[in-house]
């Protein structure tokens, strides 16, 4: 018989499914706060899988990618648990901002302590509570305001295989292979070698389709990988291509830019991507790409002070070939060009 899980006092019982609102600081005002959690205790064995957005309060997409997940007919039938956090910082959430109230960064906090700042604590709650369960992590993210990621996983790949394994998993033509950053999430996992991905894609404060549509079915892959969930139908397979480096380009002056080229789209070295103008238009300046590779972020404003971050380019050596995949990819994606009803309302 499986066992029951306990988190925040409250016993899930296998078979059951259960939302827990989980204790953090108060605001200011006295009023009580608390983190939304999900639980769905399988009756079989099987893995722990966090699913967590928002840790980031104004990075959306992940919200409704986890409303989806929580709606998905399969979702009652699982191996194992899932553990869904729509919300991690519910205090930028509240306030539209990527930031707590302190101006700290929660994931640049991680593991944390109980006698710390706010961010600090977070950190710990999240770690104590909910991360000591998992075996298994994915966190949704998007680009920052006015900035938009291609859907991508980031991921440390280095004598991690099954690190790569649920990475692939996901399905995303777009694996970019980086060491993990101090203070965040993905490290403090990693130090309990526990597995996790991080999955990028649009903008903070939009829902966008498509990026919503390919969290959704990586999580579900992922979890089929893992044997939580019956093996979707075979699609067409491409092998994904893993990125080592990445780079920012820059403006070379400030002005009004003009980008030419979109998100997913193969730039070789000294292709034009914006042009950037003064007010009048009487001068010019080329944004050129110093790499091959592909464009998997970009800004949405159109003007930029010199050597502002502009363009974001993965490095591939088959950058012609991820491309392709990146287009077929898109179209089953799109609700415009998809050939699959979706059981969802597409978002516009």
């Amino acid at each position: 018989m499986r066992q029951p899980i306990t988190i925040a006092g409250t016993i899930i019982q296998p078979g059951t499914r259960q939302s827990i609102e989980l204790p953090i600081p108060s605001f200011y005002t006295h009023t009580s706060a608390s983190m939304p959690l999900h639980i769905v205790h399988g009756h079989k064995p099987g893995p722990c899988l966090l699913i967590c957005a928002a840790i980031h309060g104004d990075e959306i997409n992940g919200v409704e990618i986890i409303r989806r997940i929580l709606t998905h007919k399969t979702i009652n039938n699982i191996k194992g648990t899932i553990i869904a956090i729509p919300i991690v910082n519910v205090f930028g959430f509240v306030s539209q901002s990527r930031y707590l109230p302190d101006r700290r960064d929660l994931n640049r906090s991680f593991p944390g302590s109980k006698h710390g700042s706010m961010a600090s604590r977070l950190a710990n709650i999240m770690m104590t509570e909910i991360v000591s369960h998992c075996t298994h992590v994915i966190d949704l993210h998007t680009g920052a305001v006015a900035r938009e990621n291609l859907p991508q996983i980031r991921a440390c790949l280095k004598d991690h295989p099954e690190t790569e394994a649920i990475a692939r998993a996901f399905g995303v033509p777009v694996i970019i292979n980086s060491e993990v950053r101090d203070g965040s999430l993905r490290e403090a996992a990693h130090e309990h070698d526990i597995p996790v991905i991080l999955f990028e894609a649009g903008e903070a404060l939009r829902f966008d389709e498509v990026s919503i549509r390919s969290g959704v079915r990586g999580i579900l892959g992922v979890m089929s990988h893992l044997d939580m969930r019956p093996k979707s139908k075979p699609k067409k397979k491409f092998k994904t291509l893993i990125s080592s480096s990445t780079q920012w380009v820059r403006a070379p002056e400030s002005g009004i830019l003009r980008s030419i080229v979109p998100l997913g789209m193969l730039v070789k070295k000294g292709d034009v991507l914006a042009y950037i103008n003064d007010p009048l238009g009487e001068v010019e300046t080329k944004v050129l790409s110093p790499v091959f590779g592909i464009i998997i972020g970009k800004t949405n404003l159109p003007l930029a002070h010199e050597g502002e971050a502009v363009f974001h380019i993965a490095k591939y050596s088959k950058a012609e070939e991820v491309s392709n995949h990146i287009e077929t990819y898109h179209d089953e994606l799109d609700p415009y060009t998809d050939e699959v009803r979706s059981e969802q309302v597409p978002l516009v």
